[in-house]
């Protein structure tokens, strides 16, 4: 996939529409269209890479600051103190993966099972 068919590059572009909760100038932090939780957040890179997989050592800063942009989000929406969150990256469509582009799911408000799928 190229980044002009990505629907997260899209988003990062302003061409198509999202819930926008934070953004800085290395990532996006969205809702979800398809909450499978009470809370459940999209933290999106705005470089595009389609999967983990994709990641190099260059990305390792980027790769850290989205999971710290993952725990203050869910700091910020409560989910620290109630209960607790779960942050996830789906790599591969057979992990549950829909849009090639690296993000990390931040769900929560309600009790996770595990193991989870």
């Amino acid at each position: 996939m190229n980044e002009t068919d990505c629907l997260f590059c899209k988003i990062l572009a302003g061409s198509a529409a999202a819930d926008v909760i934070y953004q800085d100038n290395r990532c996006v932090v969205i809702r979800d269209i398809n909450p499978q939780a009470p809370t459940h957040l999209l933290v999106v890179p705005r470089e595009h890479m389609e999967s983990l997989d994709d990641a190099s050592p260059k990305d390792e800063s980027l790769l850290g600051h989205l999971l710290r942009i993952s725990a203050r989000v869910a700091y910020e929406h409560g989910l620290s103190e109630s209960g607790g969150y779960r942050a996830v990256i789906n790599t591969g469509s057979g992990a549950g993966q829909s849009v090639l582009h690296l993000h990390v799911h931040v769900l929560g408000g309600r009790e996770m099972t595990w193991p989870p799928g």
